[in-house]
């Protein structure tokens, strides 16, 4: 009879067990490098924002643990309890049942952690001496991890989570992966902060170049200007209005290429150098822009910008007449009375600082009195996944919807839904003539 298989010995088994070990922590560390990765993306990408993160963070150590609920509490200046508690898990009944139960400030084991910041294992809360119990609808919760969040060597708040899918208790392993996302999450927190930061200090230096208007009675007028969201981005979108005689008035708006200091700086030299040309009131707005154009190749080295320039005066008791003049830049839209929307279009000249040999026309156009002029950036009006002519035709039907609303708020509508990707920096400059 032939011999059966050996059986293993217990060194082998012990040895195969051991191995098997290693490999699901191989494998969770490469889930856990996965995760910490996806995250620190998330962070340095423009168009994500501190709460994004946050909840971002809270997410995926759910996912790394298979934890039924998710937290993370920022601690408030003096580091004493919590200013701002972000949840992850609660069903819709959940949080109705806890609407009126303000979010915790720090006690119990919430407060624990913030007075001990080491990592927090409980098997039983209720059993814990520092359980404070829960409020009045909040959902049954018997075991807890949590970790503290440092930034720059400083506390900034706690993530916990709590009840394990599969309804086992945390594990060593679960706490080693919470306190390696802790590491990685102050990193992306403090990033975070700093572009929301850099990105309000870029919008406020950029408000402090664009002009606040003048005075243009009787003219009513309003202007908006809309930083890019992404931090840093500074834009070359530019207007200014003025009046040059009791009737008449002059408008115009511009965009420099470029989305940096240079372009911002560039956008203040050209708009102060046309102010400068703009008194000249004889000029048509044609020639101010071919002056503009000659002196800013001369004397600056300023990119291609384009620009729309129109002036508007009575032509009748019931009529008044806009002369513009286009420098590569997108065509004015007219409001009449009655609330009809329309561009008036014109093959545009070429942008300044291409070729200032080239000639630069005139276009006119009467309408009637109290109509709307209404001067943009492309901003406003481009998306990647779709042509300019559709962006045109939206925004042309948003102004027609929104036409009867006060001139602020009418301005302050189109950028609110502006049919744009809102990638771009945008300003709007609309001027009503005085009604018959």
């Amino acid at each position: 009879m032939a011999p059966g298989p050996a059986e293993p010995s217990p060194a082998s088994a012990g040895l195969g067990g051991e191995l098997e070990r290693i490999a699901e922590q191989l494998v969770l560390l490469a889930r856990v490098q996965e995760r910490l990765h996806d995250l620190y993306e998330a962070a340095l990408s423009r168009d994500v924002d501190l709460p994004a993160v946050l909840r971002l963070i809270v997410t995926t150590a759910m996912d790394l643990v298979g934890a039924r609920y998710g937290a993370l509490g920022v601690l408030n200046a003096d580091k004493t309890g919590l200013a701002e508690f972000v949840t992850v898990g609660l069903s819709d009944q959940q949080r109705a049942d806890m609407e009126h139960v303000p979010f915790p400030h720090g006690q119990g084991l919430l407060g624990h952690l913030i007075r001990t910041p080491k990592p927090l294992r409980v098997d039983s809360i209720a059993a814990h001496p520092d359980s404070a119990g829960f409020p009045a609808g909040h959902p049954h919760m018997r075991t807890l991890l949590g970790v503290a969040i440092h930034i720059r060597g400083q506390i900034y708040g706690d993530l916990y989570v709590s009840e394990r899918l599969d309804g086992c208790p945390f594990t060593a392993h679960d706490e080693t992966m919470i306190i390696a996302l802790a590491g990685a999450a102050g990193l992306a927190i403090d990033d975070a902060c700093l572009f929301g930061q850099i990105r309000e200090e870029a919008g406020q230096f950029q408000r402090l170049l664009v002009p606040q208007l003048p005075d243009l009675h009787p003219f009513q007028a309003a202007a908006i200007y809309r930083p890019a969201p992404a931090p840093g981005l500074l834009g070359g979108d530019w207007y200014d209005a003025l009046l040059l005689s009791k009737d008449t008035c002059i408008a115009v708006i511009g965009d420099v290429l470029g989305h940096d200091v240079h372009a911002a700086a560039a956008m203040s030299r050209t708009r102060h150098m046309l102010q400068a040309l703009l008194y000249d009131r004889g000029t048509t707005p044609s020639d101010v822009l071919a002056r503009l154009d000659r002196a800013l190749q001369a004397i600056t080295d300023t990119p291609v910008t384009t620009a729309c320039l129109a002036r508007l005066q009575p032509a009748t008791p019931h009529t008044w007449t806009v002369r513009w003049s286009t420098a590569g830049h997108c065509s004015p839209l007219l409001i009449t009375p009655d609330g009809q929307a329309r561009y008036l279009s014109a093959e545009p000249d070429l942008p300044l600082g291409v070729d200032t040999t080239q000639p630069r026309r005139d276009h006119i156009h009467h309408m009637p009195a109290g109509s709307t002029l209404v001067l943009f950036t492309d901003g406003l009006i481009e998306y990647p996944r779709q042509t300019l002519d559709t962006g045109l035709e939206r925004l042309l039907a948003l102004a027609a919807q929104h036409a009867d609303l006060p001139l602020q708020r009418f301005v302050q509508t189109l950028t609110d839904q502006h049919p744009s990707d809102g990638h771009d920096d945008m300003a709007v400059l609309a001027l009503r003539t005085p009604p018959p």
